[in-house]
């Protein structure tokens, strides 16, 4: 049974701070960091330099995170590749390997391939990652991408577009959830500067844009939006980078398009960067607090 939550996040633009870290919650609102907010994983492949982590705990109980592999510093147009790694206890993180997108004849020019997720595709049996892709060659703004696979390693299908805005803008940092067989994809809008949403009743879609969409309740411009559920409640709670203005905002909602501000939470702390949540047992909670926290009366 799941009862606590792991952030999973990076924490700036230096190349030190482009890692995956950790940080726990018992309630969903206030966190704190693992390993004294360091890097969990030493990232040796590629750029040696991730970004916008995101951890999944498969359907045999084994878990991944998929990240961005690229290095700020090279710019914002510099990477085609994704890395992940595996873990069957969460401590231990192996196989570390590399989705190379130039590699396939729609994205061969692709300069931006962020922001990846995965999701499970129920209806064929098989997992969808899906993440903000660009390419130097179509007119295609930043927008959402997909491909299947069945193993984190081998893409199955040819990319393609999952979801296009219908201002043809930017539409970065898709999250889907679903929630009463319904599909919800949130994403940064670049045209209404704010998280929008869209629904479709299949991971792949299509999704459907309704006209009055934004449902960011911050007064500033938020991307790296990632929604989660209160355990044991009806509520779904969102957290955001605001980007501009510096920090994290949080939001929730019961019937996920109205949402309201929260105000007590603590994350700010952690200077995170775009991450993803992931609903952990005991034992799993336990297991991390015992492997990178030192001292006693954490988290209480």
């Amino acid at each position: 049974m799941f009862t606590k939550y792991l952030f999973c996040y990076f924490t700036g633009n230096e190349p030190e701070n482009e890692s995956v870290h950790f940080a726990v919650s018992k309630d969903g609102y206030h966190f704190d960091a693992l390993n004294n907010n360091e890097k969990i994983i030493t990232q040796t492949l590629g750029k040696k330099c991730c970004r916008d982590p995101f951890i999944f705990r498969d359907e045999e109980n084994v878990f991944h995170i998929i990240a961005t592999d690229m290095r700020c510093y090279d710019g914002w147009s510099s990477n085609n590749t994704m890395i992940v790694w595996d873990s069957k206890d969460l401590v231990h993180w192996e196989n570390e390997r590399i989705l190379d997108f130039s590699q396939f004849e729609k994205t061969k020019s692709a300069d931006r391939v962020w922001a990846p997720q995965i999701i499970y595709d129920k209806f064929k049996k098989e997992y969808m990652i899906y993440w903000t892709h660009h390419n130097t060659d179509d007119n295609f703004d930043t927008i959402t991408w997909y491909a299947y696979t069945k193993d984190f390693s081998v893409l199955i299908t040819e990319p393609k577009i999952l979801f296009n805005p219908k201002s043809n803008m930017c539409a970065i940092d898709a999250d889907i959830v679903e929630v009463d067989g319904e599909y919800y994809l949130y994403e940064a809008d670049g045209e209404k500067e704010g998280i929008c949403y869209a629904v479709a009743d299949k991971p792949n879609g299509p999704y459907l844009e309704p006209a009055d969409n934004k449902v960011s309740v911050a007064d500033t411009a938020l991307e790296g939006n990632c929604i989660y559920k209160i355990l044991d409640t009806d509520k779904y709670v969102m957290i955001a980078d605001q980007f501009k203005a510096g920090g994290y905002f949080m939001q929730e909602t019961n019937d996920m398009i109205h949402f309201k501000k929260v105000d007590d939470f603590s994350l700010n702390h952690l200077r995170p960067r775009h991450g993803s949540m992931l609903h952990i047992t005991d034992e799993e909670y336990e297991r991390l607090i015992k492997t990178f926290v030192k001292g006693k009366g954490y988290g209480d």
